[in-house]
């Protein structure tokens, strides 16, 4: 039984590092290009600008109770954000529009 367990730990570790089921995801998302302007807009538009999860429980005008952030706990939170960046950033330096309404 313990070699049993042994082979499947190593199964799910290589060199010493948790298997990531959403690597192929992460990269496939870091590594999509902004090249048009429409899909820039559409990037930007799809991807909130800050978690919306996140809220105040406010009672009688007194916060009774906080709900935290949960887009931590999404797995291609890093990678979304840095695509909507990129997708500003282009809109902004080679179409030389004005970002201010997406953010």
């Amino acid at each position: 039984m313990k070699r049993l367990m042994s082979t499947l730990n190593q199964g799910f570790c290589a060199a010493g590092r948790a298997l990531d089921l959403f690597r192929p995801l992460r990269q496939w998302v870091s590594h999509l290009r902004v090249e048009t302007p429409r899909r820039a807009r559409k990037v930007a538009e799809l991807i909130p600008a800050q978690c919306p999860f996140e809220r105040d429980i406010v009672l009688c005008g007194r916060s009774v109770a906080h709900i935290p952030p949960l887009c931590k706990l999404n797995p291609l939170y890093n990678e979304l954000v840095e695509l909507r960046f990129r997708a500003l950033c282009y809109l902004a330096d080679e179409c030389g529009e004005d970002i201010s309404a997406y953010i």
